[in-house]
């Protein structure tokens, strides 16, 4: 959505005047441009407390407020593309339709390229909405970016202060607090228009109300439709074993892949006294996505064929307390979350029966009440419940003291609630002639596979930090976090007995336990605890220039394997060695950031679709990740700003991954008995992550005095740079049909890498102090970047469809926004 300048009166002039920076605001412009003030200082809560971002000694990205709208920042996808860090996939059977809230997020390389699945790995980033985690493992709850104080990219394992799901890097969402300097708001407006697509348009709005000294509140709303560009084209397909033709005349769209986007969010700060204060908050957000936001290239660019409505429907609400006090003179906080989130969902399964049928006769088994075949096409319904509580307890002592220390108790409580309805029409149900068997699962007429189950993790945590400083100079810094990790797995998943004799009822051990199932196939839990360090030095050189090294660990727990031939999954470790610099120069006109690290991921979780593309997940090995990253922030002069951000990562396995597990034997060596082609990713593989990418950023803005006293103009340029990757992590693949191996296929041959691609996008506008218009081109040279690629089954099968997840083509805009005060 993008820029919205109204603020607090007193700040009014200084957000006109910002330019471009990476992690900072900027200054406003000086009467003499050939002495710039230098670059203020943003304040990041990372190591929970307030310092500056320049003297916080761990690598972290901020995008303050007036960056986020400067870069027209209204989303998830929005902002991942400026944190070079950050990486993402979306798409898949059962991952909602690939649109708004399914991102599975990594940072630094650290991804195998299969997370994401409802019964799989929890993640290796964690997300945090203010003092709240958000983390869910359907995929990154997309909120929208509007009234943002920043958002903040710790790069590196965060487990000592956040826990268990930031093994990688942790995200955090910061919003603007209520304040008491006065009523004051904002609104604005947009359009917008996509090549080879439909016209966009949204509105926002905030204001600030102190009602009384001791209370103020703060209130936000918004409303947005985000233009499809993605065309469902008309098709048909002919299923061998039934001779029946279908098409998709019923769902032929074009542009059919739009959103709609709507929210609001309510804080209030209560003074109790001068020590003493309470935030309640709650947010809630609803996303409507439409259509498949991915294509088929065979197809011709950006277009697909669908044969059933593809749609997810997004609804979530966070509500939160804070308290912060003091007890003497230690400060103490509790934040408490709660967060309900509800999709309800529908994919189009067509490929996985249409080359199962062409390949194994899959339609012969595919009939109706009287015996007789009937189309065999399936369609995924999928609703998914999420439930997370969440509360932590710290206290700290003073800031400025040369010992100084925090320590707290965490609590999460998850809770997933899992259904997957595989439907087709017409299938062969209780009342089925004598003779004929009841293909649909026992209670759920139409369906061919049922998916649902409860899931459940807790975490439970002890965690402290303690910095003595040596030296003025000089800090030294030792934190620690023991927790205890419970995940569990109960309900019902599989076929009906009359259509398999092995998954399903046939395999079930006991009477329902989850509400509207036949019977329970799946009830495991694992159990573990364990300890995560981090261990710091840093040296301030002077006012301007620190540096810094870092040992620290991350760690992500367990879980089970819903197939019973399958053993629990085993947690995986991060270790982190890294070393840094925060520097400043010429005045402060000049700051460079860098990092170097060796990142070690041992024993890590590997999720994919194993026999009858069913989610398996295991322990594929160890493997070790060199990497750098930095940003930079140049104020040559005053009015203009030219920024940039970058992180360079070379991953590869140390170890083969050989392969999945048969029956309850683990393969850990190959060639041999159970794979005796080899391994799948021999060691030396990389892992599926683009080994490089960019940003950069200028920006220039000066004053139209000629035309109207007080008006301000800019122009301003941006480019985003990421390198080619591959989607999976295995090289070749053993195609496991019924049980059996048989010769692998070159995997990263068939589904090929992601291409490299470079987005331009440039701004131009003018504003006063109660107005500004805003005029840009996102994505100017409509680079058709390739996010991720997929298909709907295992590869060997539905090879001959691939899908490509695009970035959103060249886009016009306008926005208009209107100051209150």
């Amino acid at each position: 959505m993008g820029i919205t300048l109204a603020r607090r009166p007193a700040l009014w002039q200084a957000l006109l005047t910002t330019t471009m920076l990476t992690g900072v605001a900027a200054p406003a412009i000086a009467a003499d441009a050939d002495k710039p003030t230098g670059i203020e200082t943003v304040v990041v809560t990372a190591e929970k407390r307030s310092e500056d971002l320049q003297r916080t000694p761990l690598s972290i990205q901020a995008l303050p407020t007036e960056k986020l709208e400067q870069l027209h920042i209204s989303n998830f996808n929005d902002y991942v593309r400026y944190l070079p860090s950050v990486t993402y996939t979306v798409g898949g059977a059962g991952a909602g339709n690939g649109g708004p809230g399914f991102a599975n997020v990594s940072m630094r390389g650290v991804s195998s390229g299969g997370d994401g699945n409802h019964s799989g790995s929890l993640p290796t980033v964690g997300i945090y909405l203010d003092e709240q985690p958000i983390t869910t493992i359907g995929g990154a709850l997309d909120v929208h970016v509007y009234d943002i104080a920043r958002v903040e990219s710790l790069s590196g394992p965060q487990g000592t202060l956040y826990g268990a799901s930031s093994e990688a890097g942790t995200i955090r969402i910061i919003t603007n607090k209520p304040d008491f300097s006065g009523v004051y708001g904002g609104y604005d407006f947009d359009a917008n228009t996509v090549d080879h697509g439909g016209i966009g348009y949204g509105g926002e709005g905030f204001i600030n109300l102190p009602l009384t000294d001791k209370v103020a509140v703060r209130l936000v709303a918004y409303a947005e439709h985000d233009a499809g560009f993605i065309d469902n084209i008309p098709g048909s397909r002919t299923f061998p074993t039934s001779g029946i033709t279908v098409t998709n005349a019923k769902v032929v769209r074009n542009d059919f892949n739009f959103s709609d986007v709507m929210g609001g969010r309510a804080e209030v700060e209560i003074d109790l006294d001068n020590n003493w204060t309470i935030s309640p908050t709650v947010i809630a957000q609803q996303t409507n996505s439409n259509g498949l936001f991915a294509y088929d290239p065979h197809l011709g660019d950006l277009k697909v064929q669908q044969f059933f409505p593809d749609f997810a429907h997004d609804r979530w609400v966070q509500a939160a307390l804070t308290v912060q006090g003091k007890i003497s003179n230690l400060d103490l906080v509790y934040s408490g979350g709660y967060m309900v989130r509800d999709i309800n969902a529908a994919s189009d399964y067509t490929d996985y029966s249409y080359f199962y049928d062409t390949l194994y006769g899959y339609g012969k088994y595919i009939y109706d009440n009287h015996g007789s075949f009937i189309d065999p096409q399936q369609y995924i319904l999928e609703k998914d419940h999420f439930t997370k509580i969440s509360q932590e307890l710290r206290v700290s002592s003073p800031q400025g003291d040369r010992f100084r220390w925090v320590g707290g108790l965490f609590y999460e409580r998850q809770t997933h609630n899992i259904l997957q309805n595989y439907t087709i029409a017409g299938l062969a149900n209780a009342n089925a002639d004598p003779g004929v068997g009841q293909l649909s699962v026992p209670g759920w007429p139409g369906t061919l596979w049922l998916t649902n189950q409860q899931r459940e993790d807790n975490d439970l945590a002890a965690f402290g930090e303690i910095s003595y400083d040596v030296t003025p100079d000089i800090t030294l810094t030792a934190g620690g976090r023991v927790f205890y990790a419970a995940n569990s797995l109960r309900g019902f998943f599989g076929f009906s007995a009359a259509y398999s004799s092995h998954t399903g009822v046939a395999g079930c051990t006991g009477g329902p336990i989850v509400p509207q199932t036949p019977c329970t196939d799946v009830n495991k839990s694992v159990y573990e605890s364990g300890f995560t360090h981090r261990l710091n030095a840093t040296w301030r050189i002077d006012d301007d220039r620190m540096v810094y090294a870092t040992w620290s660990t991350g760690f992500r727990p367990g879980g089970v394997n819903r197939r019973g031939t399958i053993p629990p999954y085993q947690p995986d470790r991060l270790t982190n060695y890294e070393i840094g610099a925060k520097t400043g120069w010429f005045d402060n006109t000049l700051h460079v950031n860098a990092a170097a690290f060796i990142e070690d991921w041992n024993h890590f979780q590997f999720s994919f679709l194993g026999l009858n593309s069913f989610t398996e997940i295991h322990n594929a090995g160890n493997a070790r990740i060199y990497g750098a990253e930095g940003d930079f922030v140049w104020q040559p002069v005053d009015g203009l700003s030219i920024s940039g951000a970058g992180t360079y990562i070379d991953a590869h396995l140390t170890t083969d991954y050989c392969g999945p597990v048969i029956g309850n034997v683990i393969i850990t060596q190959c060639p041999g008995p159970v794979d005796p082609w080899g391994p799948n990713s021999p060691k030396g593989t990389t892992l599926p992550e683009p080994k490089f990418k960019g940003n950069m950023t200028a920006r220039y803005e000066f004053p139209l005095g000629g035309l109207m006293d007080g008006l301000l103009a800019h122009v301003q340029g941006g480019f985003v740079y990421q390198s080619s990757s591959y989607s999976d992590l295995r090289v070749v693949a053993p195609n496991p049909v019924n049980g059996q191996l048989s010769m692998p296929q070159p995997l990263r041959a068939v589904l090929g890498p992601l291409k490299a691609f470079t987005t331009a996008d440039f701004t131009f506008g003018a504003q006063t102090d109660h107005w500004a218009v805003d005029f840009s081109i996102t994505n100017a040279f409509d680079e058709r970047s390739q996010l991720y690629r997929y298909a709907q089954c295992t590869f060997q099968s539905c090879e001959g469809t691939l899908y490509d997840v695009p970035g959103q083509p060249r886009t016009f805009g306008i926005k208009f926004t209107h100051k209150l005060d």
